[in-house]
């Protein structure tokens, strides 16, 4: 069952770090938002594998907005 990431922040995607297949840690960065001129980072919530990555650089998003989906391991 994957989990899914959602962005902390309103702003629009910066910078992706991961890619569908790639394993992650818990704590690891996934991708970047900016905001009012700040990059925040997204970090991954648990360990395991992207399963989906549902934004692209570029993208606006909401705040709570799902942005990666994870397989835990």
């Amino acid at each position: 069952m994957s989990r899914d990431v959602h962005s902390e922040v309103s702003g629009s995607i910066f910078e992706l770090l991961v890619a569908p297949g790639d394993e992650v840690a818990e704590g690891d960065t996934l991708l970047l938002v900016e905001s009012m001129k700040m990059e925040i980072p997204i970090e991954a919530p648990v360990a395991g594998v992207v399963a989906a990555v549902h934004v692209i650089v570029g993208d606006a998003v909401a705040e709570d907005q799902r942005v990666v989906s994870i397989d835990p391991r």
